[in-house]
């Protein structure tokens, strides 16, 4: 099947949220602490993730509607479960890819701006093209970034391994301590993204038929596809990157965002050379601000819809005040929290795993249900990595919790 750029969108979205903390930081941390040994736990959580992600875009285009509203369709007290989830969550959320961003702005831009400033500047420039450009704007910006961020990305690792970096075994590791068992559920968290963007893949992919009239179902579950195949060999990019230059060197990440950044970007340009600075600090400040940006579109988004369906069309400008919902909580969250980038991760990241059954579950529901034409449901063999996925991500809270 013949798919022309133009019908590549909401995919690339997806990659665009879905590459920043989770391939940037937690990869990159992975890396270093373990070498290659948690590429078993990112082939698998994009394994059995995947069906969930995928059902997003299938129902959406199979029924004209996003997930939201068929969330309300399996029963009220599901759509309020998410929007409870979803004000709870999009602060921390959105406050963890800020702070990245901002601390990357500061070490590549120089520090005469201040890590709070910077994010108050970020948060205001995302607004305004969001505002400005709307959807469509955001679709074209993203295939550049996606597919700059791919090649940078590939190119980076073959010139660390032509100079000669660090060789970890490939002997895979299974975390035992409480500590490395936290690391490792918010490294499978978001990799490569919190199972609610499930929900955002349904309204990007709705938005995209609106500009793209002959978008259907094959061409979104293709474009799925290309932006989640994106996701997995970048996220083994930035492993190889953690474990070629940094494994077993003795050295440790910041938790805090701006002297996170400038470890980030000098490792690398370490093994690179300093010609390398600029063209590293702008791609991680790329691969962050994407997130940040796509992050600030989508839970809003959802949030006016879900609103819209629990209490009623109350305001025109529904998208808007989100937006500027989002941005006052999390510039308090920031200031409260400072530049304690680590914790915010942490904590931002365990929440969406412990909360990753929920969707899986409800997701399976109604894609199965007869809320979803018979063409469009899953086959025997997606059933089965369903069940497989909701047993791995159930299985893996109950064992994060009982070793707390």
């Amino acid at each position: 099947m013949r798919i022309s750029l133009k019908k590549i969108g909401p995919g690339l979205l997806f990659a665009g949220a879905a590459i920043g903390v989770s391939h940037l930081v937690q990869s990159t941390r992975a890396g270093a602490d373990f070498g290659y040994g948690l590429i078993w736990a990112l082939i698998l959580v994009h394994i059995f993730k995947y069906p969930f992600f995928q059902f997003g875009p299938r129902y959406a285009l199979a029924t004209g509607e996003s997930l939201l509203d068929g969330y309300k369709r399996l029963g009220k007290g599901v759509l309020i479960l998410y929007f409870i989830i979803t004000f709870t969550t999009m602060f921390t959320i959105q406050t963890a890819v800020t702070i990245v961003t901002a601390g990357i702005a500061s070490s590549l831009f120089g520090n005469f701006i201040s890590t709070e400033l910077w994010t108050i500047i970020i948060l205001f420039i995302c607004s305004l093209i969001l505002i400005k450009g709307k959807y469509k704007f955001l679709d074209q910006l993203m295939k550049i970034i996606v597919i700059t961020l791919t090649i940078s990305t590939v190119v980076a690792v073959i010139l660390v391994f032509k100079t000669g970096g660090q060789s970890p075994s490939f002997a895979q590791i299974l975390p035992k301590n409480a500590i490395e068992i936290g690391f490792l559920i918010a490294f499978m968290g978001w990799m490569p993204a919190p199972l609610d963007v499930s929900v955002w893949q349904s309204l990007w992919a709705l938005e995209k038929q609106k500009v793209t009239k002959d978008y259907g179902v094959k061409s979104s579950l293709f474009d799925f596809n290309i932006g989640y195949i994106a996701t997995i060999v970048i996220g083994l990019g930035f492993i190889a990157l953690g474990a070629l230059v940094m494994f077993q060197s003795g050295d440790t990440f910041s938790a805090k965002a701006d002297e996170f950044s400038n470890q980030l970007i000098s490792m690398y340009t370490k093994s690179l050379g300093n010609w390398s600075y600029l063209i590293i600090g702008i791609a991680a400040f790329t691969t962050m601000f994407s997130t940040t940006l796509t992050t600030l579109d989508a839970s809003p988004r959802t949030m006016a819809r879900t609103s819209e369906l629990l209490f009623g069309n109350f305001s025109k400008h529904n998208y808007l005040l989100w937006i500027i919902i989002l941005i006052a909580g999390t510039v308090s969250i920031f200031f409260f929290f400072g530049s304690e980038m680590g914790l915010l991760i942490q904590i931002a990241t365990i929440i969406s795993f412990l909360t990753a059954p929920f969707y899986a579950i409800i997701n399976y529901r109604l894609i199965s249900s007869i809320h979803t034409p018979a063409r469009w449901r899953p086959s025997m063999k997606m059933h089965i990595l369903s069940w497989l996925g909701i047993l791995f991500l159930i299985g893996f809270s109950i064992w994060y919790l009982t070793t707390l």
